[in-house]
């Protein structure tokens, strides 16, 4: 075979890969969908990061996990991706108080950067010690409006004084919150000891009801509500599980929806009654949909 055929037959056997290439790319340029990007803060006592970035990932997110002393040296890092999310745990060991070392790091050293973040339309979440540190940064409402300096809420220690470690359900009373819809009913565990949602007076708290800061509360069976012990685990004021902030975009909550990903992680599923896909995806599935919107 002379070497032109040889240079024919060979250009002719490549032909065919590159061409699904091209198709396939085409597909996902008219799509015009871009995945949204989600950066896992890690810090010092985090230990559910990997279950976070998962339940983001199952949703149709792209994760990136950092940990915080990587984060404070490059912030421009916020720039480039679309929601931020602090994983429960116990960071800094809770040594100073629930949050309390982490949360004034944000503050302190990040408050900008975050904060723009959300006024370009990005999502920002607390789960657990991740609420607790939202409390603390300013980002969600609570803070007293003339000095800055005054909080007005708090996570305080279970009304029993010991940890509380089991499944509740909450159900979303937020119009305005992309994690959640009116309505929308989880059965998600919690594990913490300072997870009491408290308020300086009962004016704060009415203005954030008036608001439509409440994003979850506790319920009893069947809905009933004001829910008693071990319905709402910790006694929080007014059954207030999460709370949002007035964009909607940043959301802290107690309860554990990283923890009921999988059927089988609900106790409901060893008795046959659990739904078929698990209640702990859809604050999470909402929240990527918001951002595959925007």
């Amino acid at each position: 075979m002379s070497a032109k055929a040889k240079t024919a037959t060979v250009r002719k056997a490549k032909a065919p890969t590159t061409k699904p290439r091209v198709k396939a790319a085409s597909a996902r340029a008219g799509r015009g969908k871009r995945t949204p990007h989600v950066l896992v803060l890690r810090a010092p006592g985090t230990n559910c990061d990997r279950e976070t970035a998962y339940a983001f990932e199952q949703a149709g997110a792209t994760t990136t996990a950092v940990h915080v002393n990587a984060l404070l040296a490059s912030p421009r890092q916020l720039e480039s991706v679309d929601g931020f999310v602090l994983p429960g745990g116990f960071s800094y060991g809770d040594d100073l108080g629930a949050g309390a070392v982490l949360g004034t790091m944000l503050r302190t050293k990040l408050g900008d950067p975050l904060k723009r973040l959300v006024d370009r339309g990005g999502i920002v979440l607390g789960i657990c010690n991740g609420f607790q540190v939202l409390v603390r940064t300013g980002l969600l409402p609570g803070w007293d409006d003339e000095s800055g300096e005054d909080r007005l809420v708090a996570l305080a220690s279970n009304a029993q004084n010991r940890y509380e470690d089991r499944w509740v359900t909450l159900e979303a009373t937020s119009k305005h919150c992309v994690f959640v819809r009116p309505g929308d009913r989880l059965h998600v565990p919690v594990a913490h000891a300072e997870g009491r949602f408290v308020t300086r007076d009962p004016a704060v708290r009415q203005s954030m009801v008036d608001r439509d800061l409440v994003a979850l509360r506790y319920v009893a069976p069947k809905g009933v509500s004001p829910a008693p012990f071990p319905f709402n685990p910790n006694g929080a004021e007014d059954d207030i599980a999460g709370i949002t902030d007035p964009t909607g975009r940043v959301l802290g909550l107690m309860p554990h929806p990283e923890r009921n990903q999988l059927p089988w992680q609900d106790p409901r599923f060893h008795r046959g009654d659990a739904p078929g896909v698990p209640d702990g995806r859809l604050p999470f599935r909402r929240a990527v949909q918001y951002l595959e919107r925007r």
